[in-house]
């Protein structure tokens, strides 16, 4: 008897401390995912996502569902996205088997000129005030969405967010925090204070905050429409506000605005089709370094390795040197997409790859020719992946009137060399970091997902299909695996890499990759915050069930019913 107790002694303490709740046996995972047949949604606070099941239960469809809630996080969560800034969607439509594609970013004001920027003195568009503001195009995003899948009228999928507005919701540690970060930053422009700290301070954790200027926006918004916000009353008050404060975006940049269907594009990865938005966005970013290690048995290599790390992040640095040169606004130059995707341009690129050695300098190749993310799903088979943001957290400062949001700052993504892609010219949209993905597999929807975080994205993008695809993760393991994350890569602003970038390893990455990555050459720093924000749902083709997930680093919740 005494043996037995001490063989089962032993036993016991033998076992991981994770052993009985991680039925996978991935020691960061951080839960199961989430499970429902009749809609589900993800994002990345759980007031929004509430929202959202609450709009899809009225009979709203998952685009519905997808306007209400990031009508809400544009409330709750102001220091990642708000109607200041721009969005971008792709859609699953149920009815035409079919994935359609929205960029709904702004562009810059018609009256301002790249000599402006030189007669200032200046090599670099600034990160806040009036400068970097260029037209918001998420307003003019919902009604385009809704205008072509929306079921439910406009006024009941916004009213949820005009309750909150206007009798308040407890903000969350995460959000505390943000805001308080920006504060110092961003108080000094006229309107922050009156909006974001209405009895002298920023909200703490657990204050119950209400934004009734915001109420009174969406309801104008709810009632009149676009026009409303890009031709009525809304716009007079951005127009003066801008003009009193030094800007240059007027009511005409405004009400000349329009959102642009487009064609996503793709690239087959070992069997599953994954889907971004053409520039002036990154998307292909994500594509381009998939196509980059589909030449690489990542399998075998396994997640915690230095040849998996090494082989990721050199496919990377190529991706990045061509997003540098040849990423920008399509109605401005000709970019050659397709080139840069292709499978052919993949394999003379990864020629370039030394798997003993870090690349200290990469070149474009030679062709021619903090953010919220969300998805919702409904039970007619429709997906949406939505992206919503402000860029640089809540944006430039500028808090227009009475009206109770912030406006974006994604103009300071230009360059101000002439004869780059990307130069400031009025009236051109921005390279963008935003980016939704989507995955199909035979044709038929699998996952909608994304990751919210600048130039982390199509890194993110990249390492969650890899998880899926090579790893055999579930949904929400994909997104608590360890992540790598590569910084200092040739940048759309015309900065260029510096001595090969940094390296910064999510916690779960030994010590051995780790020092075998710096004999390689990698430069390895710790990076506490800067990977990103997860959502996903993925739809089993076989019996059309939904599966959630979502980021466990930020406040994010999946949900469904």
């Amino acid at each position: 008897m005494r043996r037995n107790i001490w063989t089962l002694l032993c036993a016991v303490l033998t076992l991981p401390a994770w052993g009985y709740d991680r039925v996978t046996g991935h020691d960061f995972a951080s839960r199961s995912e989430v499970i429902a047949v009749n809609g589900m949604a993800a994002t990345s606070q759980p007031l929004a996502t509430q929202v959202a099941l609450d709009v899809l239960k009225q009979g709203g469809n998952a685009i519905d569902a997808a306007i209400a809630a990031n009508a809400m996080l544009g409330l709750v969560e102001p220091t990642g996205c708000g109607i200041g800034g721009d969005l971008y969607a792709i859609v699953w439509d149920a009815k035409s088997a079919k994935l359609y594609g929205l960029n709904a970013s702004g562009r810059s004001p018609k009256s301002l000129t790249l000599d402006y920027f030189k007669q200032q003195g200046l090599d670099k568009i600034p990160s806040h005030g009036p400068l970097p503001v260029s037209v918001p195009g998420a307003v003019d995003g919902w009604f385009e969405l809704h205008d072509k899948f929306g079921v439910l009228p406009m006024s009941q999928i916004l009213q949820p967010a005009i309750d909150y507005a206007e009798q308040g919701f407890p903000v969350t540690e995460l959000i505390a925090y943000y805001l308080g970060r920006s504060a110092p930053k961003l108080s000094k422009y006229p309107g922050f204070t009156d909006t974001y700290m209405p009895n002298g301070v920023i909200p703490a954790k657990g204050d119950v905050f209400a934004n009734p200027r915001l109420a009174n926006t969406y309801k104008k918004i709810a009632k009149g429409g676009r026009e409303a916000f890009y031709k009525g009353d809304i716009a007079k008050q951005i127009a003066a506000y801008m003009k009193a404060n030094g800007g240059f975006l007027s009511y005409d940049d405004l009400a000349s605005h329009r959102s642009e269907w487009v064609e996503p594009v793709s690239a087959n990865y070992r069997g599953y089709d994954v889907w971004e938005l053409p520039p002036n966005g990154q998307g292909i970013a994500a594509l381009q370094i998939l196509n980059v290690l589909e030449g690489f048995d990542i399998q075998a290599m396994g997640l915690d390795s230095a040849d998996y790390v090494h082989a990721f992040v050199e496919a990377k640095k190529l991706a990045f040197a061509d997003r540098a040169k040849y990423y920008a606004d399509t109605d401005f130059n000709q970019i050659p997409v397709q080139q840069l995707i292709s499978k052919n341009y993949a394999d003379k690129r990864r020629q370039l790859i030394d798997m003993n050695k870090a690349a200290k300098r990469v070149d474009a190749g030679i062709v021619h020719g903090d953010t919220i993310y969300l998805t919702t799903a409904d039970k007619h088979g429709n997906m949406v992946s939505l992206i919503q943001s402000n860029y640089r957290g809540m944006g430039s400062g500028m808090v227009p009137g009475d009206l109770g949001f912030m406006l974006q700052d994604r103009g300071e993504l230009f360059a101000l060399e002439e004869g780059h892609f990307n130069v400031y010219e009025p009236g051109k949209r921005p390279f963008h970091t935003i980016i939704p993905a989507f995955i199909t597999k035979d044709g038929k929807p699998w996952v909608s997902f994304g990751v919210m975080g600048g130039a982390t994205q199509p890194q993110a993008h990249a390492q969650i299909v890899i998880n899926l695809v090579d790893f055999g993760m579930n949904l929400q393991e994909a997104g608590d695996a360890p992540r790598i994350l590569h910084t200092g890569s040739s940048q759309p602003t015309g900065e260029q890499m510096l001595d090969g970038g940094v390296l910064s390893l999510e916690e779960g990455f030994s010590f051995m990759t780790r020092r075998q990555l710096l004999k390689r050459g990698h430069v390895l720093q710790q990076n506490s915050g800067s990977f990103g924000g997860y959502q996903a749902i993925l739809r089993d083709p076989k019996t059309g069930v939904y599966y959630g997930a979502s980021e466990s680093r930020k406040d994010g919740q999946a949900a469904g019913y």
